[in-house]
């Protein structure tokens, strides 16, 4: 008779996305990630099969806890422009605070893994397609309500607003300084005028 577990899946693999997030996939050992987790070898790659699958399932757990976060803020009965602010503000407020500066989880799976592996690009390039759809969303949304001028491209902009938050991070990484973070985003804003 097989003995039920002990822990809880859900607790574990935030603990290990939060180890990745910070110290990044090639820099986390398996007993790194067992120690985060208080799981022994057998039980972590029984429960979720290794290493990689890890770095795969927490990639999508990313993915699921920050897209409704961000609609929530782009929901909000105010002009697109205004939800876009509070929603690069609220990044740069995490940078400079600090909880902020390890990046974008997204980002930096782009950045550490290696082009050959197709299938965990695939899921950042997932998880960075769910980001634009919902801007996108918002920005048509926008557009319809006489927000954005007629010929606004709302998919070139959906694009562009995920590549610059992509950017604010990756800098905010490196340069928390607030005036130099609301730099950015005020040229970033500029492309919903």
């Amino acid at each position: 008779m097989a003995r039920p577990r002990e822990f809880d899946e859900d607790i574990a693999l935030e603990q290990v996305m939060d180890l990745l997030w910070t110290r990044g996939y090639e820099a986390t050992s398996v007993d790194d990630l067992c120690a985060a987790t208080g799981l022994s070898r057998s039980s972590l790659y029984a429960t979720f099969g290794g290493k990689r699958n890890l770095l795969l399932r927490s990639v999508d757990r990313y993915v699921e806890r920050r897209t409704p976060s961000i609609a929530a803020i782009l929901a909000r009965p105010v002009p697109v422009r205004e939800a876009f602010a509070a929603l690069l503000a609220e990044f740069i407020d995490q940078i400079v605070a600090g909880s902020g500066r390890r990046g974008c989880f997204l980002g930096n799976c782009a950045a550490e893994l290696p082009r050959g592996d197709r299938a965990a690009l695939a899921h950042v390039r997932q998880g960075l397609g769910r980001t634009e759809a919902v801007f996108r969303e918002a920005l048509v949304q926008a557009k319809a309500r006489g927000e954005l001028q007629p010929k606004a491209d709302t998919d070139a902009l959906a694009r562009f607003l995920t590549a610059g938050i992509q950017g604010l991070r990756l800098v905010g990484k490196v340069n928390p300084d607030r005036g130099t973070l609301e730099d950015i985003v005020a040229t970033m804003l500029r492309c919903l005028d």
